[in-house]
């Protein structure tokens, strides 16, 4: 699954370490989402949208 994590991260010039502190995931789970080798929990996926103010739509993209 193609998302924005990685440009929504940069844009707050967070490191994967301080986002995963933020959503309480190891700093290799933010990688694998971000690299698209996992795809997040949906519970994970709403604390993501939450912490961006953003809809999930609108980061994780299903199509790709």
């Amino acid at each position: 699954m193609k998302n924005r994590l990685k440009v929504l991260r940069a844009m707050r010039d967070w490191s994967q370490a301080d986002l995963a502190v933020r959503l309480d995931v190891s700093r290799q789970a933010v990688n694998a989402i971000e690299t698209g080798k996992h795809d997040p929990s949906l519970p994970l996926a709403f604390r993501i949208a939450r912490l961006f103010d953003m809809a999930i739509e609108e980061i994780f993209d299903d199509q790709a």
